[in-house]
């Protein structure tokens, strides 16, 4: 007998589909970034193919080394949820939202914190500080280091023909990022989902992932591939595949830490921070004002982020003492 489809079912396929929408458009910059602008004159179908390989790959590898387990163990500390309701699909709706205002939202933070305990959700705000920290100085010291022999360089020579190692180096360089990044935010796409999928399930998460991906690449990232375009140099593929591998480098450190989810976006907008500001004392490109100014608008935008994803998270945990509260004001007598 055919098990019959409950709301709670529908509740769940929505959410997963809305979230894996949102996650991607909202974190598709720290990733297909840099590869998107330095590809424009590629064909989006072209793209398309390539991140979907890496992707596929990546998750059927994953599903089969766990046993089912589309999340790389990020979500052993968060249950899955035996019941779904409409407020549910609430956080990724509001991703969606603040996606399209270009805001950089911290993704873990809105997404896995409806489903998780206080204890987790300090653990995640603590690594995703550490993450910015930690991406901060290394590309502080790293970009000290290299911004006259080579960023310098690259400036100068922009538009220039470049060696075909490089792009062979960039395409390289971005399934490495992307890889790495669907592994440490695998929580945030598979949080509605059972923690264990057979070989059906898997294959039709992966169908609607490339799906939506498309979509994605087509759009060439959207607007809040910005946040990337306004840096300096960034376009310029040597460059970006210098960016690609400090930050999946990074997150493969972080990987290996513990399997607390966290914010990958703090970890990337902490990387650029550094880069701009060590470039600017190195090669004076641009004014001090318009430098910092930068940093301190993407900081700002992903510090507003995560506190509306903490108010969010916040009403619909606390759904049912809201009504409560509201019924005692509205029925006084």
């Amino acid at each position: 007998m055919i098990n019959q489809i409950t709301l709670s079912d529908i509740f769940m396929v929505l959410g997963f589909s809305l979230s894996l929408y949102a996650c991607v458009s909202n974190d598709v910059i720290q990733t297909l970034g840099t590869f998107l602008s330095t590809t424009r004159e590629k064909p989006a179908w072209l793209i398309w193919l390539f991140a979907s390989a890496v992707l596929v790959l990546t998750f059927v590898w994953g599903w089969y080394v766990d046993d089912g387990d589309m999340a790389f163990g990020r979500l052993d500390r968060i249950p899955f949820a035996e019941h779904f309701y409409w407020w549910h699909i609430l956080p990724p709706v509001i991703l969606i939202f603040l996606t399209k205002k270009g805001i950089p939202v911290a993704t873990a933070f809105l997404i896995l914190s409806i489903f998780s305990s206080g204890t987790v959700i300090s653990l995640m705000l603590a690594k995703s500080f550490l993450g910015y920290v930690m991406a901060f100085t290394i590309s502080i010291v790293l970009y000290f280091i290299i911004s006259r022999p080579l960023e310098k360089k690259f400036l100068y020579t922009k538009g220039k023909p470049i060696s075909k190692w490089w792009y062979v180096t960039k395409w390289s360089a971005t399934a490495y990022l992307w890889s790495m990044w669907l592994m440490q935010d695998a929580a945030n796409l598979y949080v509605y989902l059972p923690r264990k999928l057979d070989f059906a399930q898997m294959i039709t998460t992966l169908a609607i992932f490339v799906t939506f991906l498309g979509w994605i690449v087509y759009k060439r990232g959207g607007e809040i591939q910005n946040i990337v375009k306004l840096k300096t140099n960034t376009q310029d593929i040597r460059s970006a595949t210098i960016i690609d591998v400090t930050y999946a480098s990074i997150l493969l450190y972080f990987q290996n830490v513990n399997n607390i989810p966290m914010s990958t976006t703090w970890v990337f907008l902490g990387l650029l921070a550094g880069r701009e500001i060590a470039m600017y004392n190195r090669l004076r490109f641009e004014t001090q004002k318009k430098v910092y100014k930068h940093v301190a608008k993407d900081f700002t935008k992903a510090l507003i982020g995560l506190i509306v994803s903490m108010v969010v998270v916040c009403l619909i945990n606390h759904f049912d003492v809201i009504i409560k509260i509201m019924h005692v004001y509205l029925h006084l007598d």
